[in-house]
């Protein structure tokens, strides 16, 4: 295989797909990059077995053929080339040389043949999403993803389409997160559930960034494949059912308050200072009308309280919340006020965005 093409046009394809391959990898086939040429369009696919990428770039010239190249080498050589310069590959008896007017690099390849084809399976649902609505789902719900859970379902993100509405739901065993929202048009024709892993979640959060394009989705029984135009996503979905988190959402509240969302979240950051750094437990108490009283304390006997004002109603409790959690969840509240939600016993926490009821967040109560 040989071609010509512009650095400016080889670097943004190839740092995408290069995003995706592991530094450390047990096969050296898939510390490479695959290059393929076909019909003067050079498509470029990185993969780790669970996630793929192919992203395609214009050659100048070429003739058609594919190889595969060490990722990381290759990118840092056209990442340092001069912006303006053209790029040459010339692939030869098991080398490949990389040249410019003032450059020459030789590195060694692998067959193209060992790369490992990502097997998607058959498509039985296929529907166009707006890439804002995927982003918007994926912001207010991706901080709460456990982390190496042995729960597995917990370790990623569950997207429900149902009819026209896409739901997004994390969960970490402590914290749930919901959104959902409507689209346009009735586009997902079948109600479908998947599961993406922790890894392919923050990958194509990434790749997302500010588009306003129009996202194909093509779902296997195993596999997601998102084509955003210029690059396409694959990633292997987590096998198993994702728990009912309906059954999650207090429905009996018995306790509501309403306060200012920078005056509630100032206080919890100030309590914060002297919580203990590995329990995190934050005290929050309502004694009588319109006052919430924030407490915290650590080993060494250090205390701190702060009294905000509220609008409440359903009488006195007293509930112990890791604070971190209210936080993320204050923090991802676009409105200037919060809704606070409490069931008979306190058994969790429902907050709400007064202005946008897309959003939900439960948290539940730490054990004193």
């Amino acid at each position: 295989m040989n071609l010509s093409i512009l650095r400016k046009n080889l670097l943004p394809p190839l740092q995408q797909v290069v995003g995706v391959i592991e530094r450390k990898q047990t096969l050296p086939i898939l510390s490479n990059v695959l290059l393929c040429l076909v019909d003067g369009r050079l498509y470029l696919t990185g993969t780790d077995l669970e996630l793929q990428l192919v992203a395609h770039a214009t050659v100048e010239s070429g003739e058609p053929g594919q190889i595969t190249l060490p990722a990381r080498k290759f990118l840092e050589i056209v990442r340092l080339s001069p912006d303006e310069s053209v790029l040459n590959i010339n692939c030869l008896d098991g080398r490949a040389v990389l040249s410019s007017s003032t450059s020459r690099y030789t590195l060694g390849t692998l067959p193209a043949d060992y790369f490992p084809q990502f097997d998607s399976g058959a498509v039985d649902v296929e529907f166009k999403i707006p890439a804002s609505l995927l982003k918007k789902a994926m912001d207010k719900t991706i901080f709460a993803m456990a982390n190496k859970d042995y729960r597995h379902f917990l370790n990623g993100l569950l997207l429900y389409f149902d009819g026209n509405r896409i739901k997004a739901v994390a969960s970490d065993g402590h914290r749930l997160c919901y959104f959902s929202e409507e689209l346009d048009n009735a586009q997902a024709q079948n109600s479908r559930q998947i599961i993406i892993p922790r890894k392919g979640v923050t990958e194509l959060y990434r790749l997302l960034g500010d588009s306003e394009e129009s996202l194909s989705f093509r779902v296997s029984a195993n596999a997601v494949q998102v084509d955003m135009g210029t690059v396409c996503f694959s990633a292997k979905l987590i096998e198993g059912s994702y728990p009912d988190y309906q059954r999650v959402i207090p429905k009996d509240i018995t306790h509501r308050l309403m306060a200012e969302r920078s005056a509630l979240k100032s206080a919890l950051t100030r309590v914060a200072v002297l919580s203990h750094e590995k329990y995190k437990g934050m005290s929050l108490e309502v004694a009588g009308d319109e006052t919430l009283c924030l407490k915290a304390h650590n080993p060494e006997h250090e205390e701190a309280e702060e009294k905000i004002t509220i609008e409440t109603e359903g009488g006195t409790f007293q509930v112990v919340f890791n604070f971190t959690y209210l936080l993320d969840a204050i923090n991802n509240i676009d409105s200037d006020r919060v809704k606070l939600s409490l069931p008979s016993g306190c058994s969790s926490c429902l907050i709400e965005d007064t202005q946008d009821s897309r959003f939900l967040f439960i948290v539940m109560p730490m054990r004193i």
